[in-house]
């Protein structure tokens, strides 16, 4: 039972070894999806901006979830969706749940 309680707190070190190296990344991608929610929302997000959002909305999605941050990942999901096929209504929901992403991920940041 020892070696399994070893074993699981040298992994969650690493995990919060590794998060702490990858909030800067993390940080900046969380940035670029407030700019393009707020494009979104005024209706001044281009094709390659869209494209960008989603791309990093998804790999947010991917790493939130491995780093035990289920709930934000799952949010970051949801942005992913919205931005792959965006319309004047989906748009306006990018800046709440964008929001909402920030907010479940402060106290980490």
């Amino acid at each position: 039972m020892d070696m399994n309680s070893n074993a699981e707190e040298e992994i969650n070190a690493l995990l919060a070894d590794l998060w702490q190296r990858h909030l800067p990344s993390m940080r900046e991608r969380l940035e670029a999806l407030e700019r393009a929610a707020l494009d979104g929302s005024e209706q001044r997000l281009n094709e390659t901006e869209r494209a960008e959002a989603q791309s990093v909305a998804h790999k947010l999605s991917g790493n939130l979830g491995m780093f035990g941050h289920q709930q934000a990942g799952l949010i970051a999901g949801e942005i992913e969706q919205l931005l792959k096929s965006p319309s004047e209504e989906t748009t306006s929901r990018l800046v709440p749940l964008v929001q909402k992403l920030r907010q479940t991920l402060n106290p980490h940041l």
